[in-house]
């Protein structure tokens, strides 16, 4: 088995566990890393670590509870500007916190469609969404980084919040966003993700480290090239954030950094 499948295998297998653990005892940095989700000295709530990363309370209170997970590095739903009748995209989607948030926003008229590659995700997401009656979400399951299951030009905001850098080929993720958006500068997306000061070497990755959202993550100037490079214009940082200071197996250290881009389809 090659060592792309072992880290693929990986991330389902360690965010599995985290949507089975209804008490919110896991999380993303729930490995021997602590990455994406900020410091990881004391436990916190769910809530209150989604709060920390930008979410709105009022927001929180909208949305199934148990959606919540404290996962994420940010809170892509602040800058997309959605409104009512958009077609959104959430990319690995998780409980479905983001999918709620937004099919709120974008009620009836609307739809919006969350993927995740992860079972127990998508089982947890669609039981919520059955349960609190949301007729305009639902969830499909995908590869992101392969072939996003949606209609190409038929997005109008594709959001995501630290889930690219846990997939290898980061341009071709980006080709999927750019085929599913609606052109003409309609489609756009707004995803939360973590940088690093600088990469690890393929041969030193250490899987929890991938997991935790720290071994694949690019710099910050790669991964914005990576967007260009797979056909978008417009390419901003809206919001960044200092994050932990993280040590490879050879102990040297890295600075690891959120932000939030956007991001237009022409």
């Amino acid at each position: 088995m090659s060592k792309q499948s072992n880290i693929k295998n990986k991330i389902i297998e360690q965010y599995g566990k985290i949507a089975s653990a209804d008490d919110g005892s896991l999380s993303c940095c729930s490995t021997t890393s602590s990455g994406c989700c900020g410091s990881t000295e004391a436990l916190i709530s769910p809530i209150e670590s989604s709060k920390t990363i930008g979410y709105d309370q009022n927001d929180l209170n909208s949305v199934p509870q148990s959606s919540i997970l404290g996962l994420g590095c940010g809170n892509p739903s602040t800058f997309a500007h959605l409104k009512e009748g958009d077609v959104v995209v959430d990319l690995g989607s998780g409980a479905g916190i983001d999918v709620f948030i937004a099919a709120n926003i974008v009620k009836n008229e609307g739809r919006v469609i969350g993927i995740d590659i992860t079972d127990a995700m998508l089982e947890k997401a669609r039981r919520n969404a059955k349960i609190h009656g949301y007729q305009n979400a639902e969830f499909r399951k995908g590869d992101i980084e392969e072939k996003i299951p949606v209609e190409d030009n038929s997005v109008d905001v594709v959001i995501s919040n630290c889930v690219i850098n846990l997939t290898e080929d980061k341009v071709n993720t980006f080709k999927e966003i750019h085929r599913i958006l609606k052109p003409n500068g309609v489609g756009r997306l707004i995803i939360s993700d973590v940088v690093t000061s600088r990469e690890v070497e393929k041969v030193l990755v250490n899987e929890d480290n991938w997991c935790g959202c720290v071994d694949g993550a690019l710099t910050k100037a790669n991964y914005l090239d990576s967007i260009k490079k797979a056909g978008f214009t417009n390419v901003e940082i809206l919001e960044e954030r200092p994050g932990n200071v993280v040590e490879d197996s050879e102990k040297k250290t890295r600075n690891i950094t959120s932000i939030t881009v956007k991001a237009i389809k022409n």
